[in-house]
């Protein structure tokens, strides 16, 4: 591992140009990777030309701001792409001509993207290992690089409390909080805190959630019901993790229809059976017990249920 990093660094100090790219509809953790490592960078390297890019999300401004930039005027690119296993699902990639290209990813390798691969399925997110590069590096580190490191780590690992949490987890947090002075109280505040109307919207998933004889646990979320709690299309995709502890479920899922893209987003999260490779079947995927499927298709949805449903009897059956 120590090599690949000395590899990304090798990369990054040789290039003036670096652009910093995440998946579409991203999470904190991408968001938060991404801005940490441009100025991580930027700070270092002051006189580098390092760009975030990607749609804005709203509710993410408090993490820092993305560039907006004429990506085509640009010549001898180092692209970075961090938490995403294939180009499709880069977002802003198609308005850029890169010269060399660099993934850091904390998913199932899926498309080799020709250039430099760091691949970690262990680590629990994508700023565990972004903060795993800088540590290693003689970077001097700001408290903001490091809270948005922080955020993102206890965002994907909800508050170190699922399996891709492990010892490496707590000694990267330790060193960030060693030589930083990250205000952790601050940090859970921000990242937790939340409106009313997405609180009652939680209450409304409760008391809907249909869960079947084998274990499986899902909500299809109508277009109404966003519009009745006054949320978005993407709020159930931040509750999910809420529902880890429910005792017979082995599999649950959200299905949100998102009216203005015809989309159905899925969410899907397990405690025991693999659910990476029934994603895949629907044009998703994700980690072995957290995926997501996103489809035009209703009748995929149906079918997607049916799969997961019959993947929690066989294992249930195998306990």
């Amino acid at each position: 591992m120590g090599d690949i990093i000395k590899k990304i660094l090798k990369k990054i100090k040789q290039y003036d140009t670096i652009v910093i790219a995440r998946h579409i509809s991203p999470d904190p953790d991408a968001i938060c990777s991404q801005i940490a490592l441009r100025d991580a960078i930027l700070e270092n390297y002051p006189k580098k030309h390092v760009y975030a890019i990607g749609s804005g999300v709203s509710k993410f401004k408090k993490y820092g701001s993305l560039d907006k930039i004429d990506l085509k005027t640009l010549s001898k690119v180092l692209l970075i792409t961090l938490d995403v296993p294939n180009l499709y699902r880069v977002d802003g990639l198609e308005n850029i001509s890169y010269k060399e290209i660099i993934k850091i990813d904390h998913h199932p390798f899926e498309e080799d993207f020709k250039g430099i691969e760091w691949i970690n399925e262990q680590a629990s997110s994508t700023c565990q290992m972004v903060a795993q590069l800088l540590l290693k590096s003689n970077y001097s580190l700001s408290d903001k690089v490091a809270s948005n490191l922080f955020i993102g780590i206890v965002s994907d690992s909800h508050r170190f409390l699922l399996p891709y949490t492990t010892l490496e987890t707590f000694k990267i947090v330790s060193n960030l909080l060693e030589r930083t002075n990250i205000n952790m109280a601050n940090l859970y505040e921000k990242l937790y805190e939340r409106p009313l109307s997405e609180i009652r919207f939680h209450g409304y998933i409760s008391d809907n959630l249909k869960v079947t004889p084998n274990g499986l646990a899902y909500i299809i979320i109508s277009h109404e019901d966003i519009e009745k709690y006054q949320v978005d299309v993407s709020t159930a995709s931040n509750m999910v993790n809420d529902f880890n502890y429910i005792i017979g479920v082995y599999v649950w899922t959200f299905v949100t229809y998102d009216e203005k893209n015809d989309l159905y987003r899925v969410n899907i999260r397990s405690k025991g059976p693999v659910i990476n490779t029934i994603a895949s079947k629907y044009n998703g995927g994700g980690h072995k017990f957290a995926s997501g499927v996103k489809t035009n298709n209703k009748d995929d949805i149906t079918a997607l249920l049916k799969d997961l449903d019959l993947e929690c009897h066989n294992f249930h059956s195998a306990k």
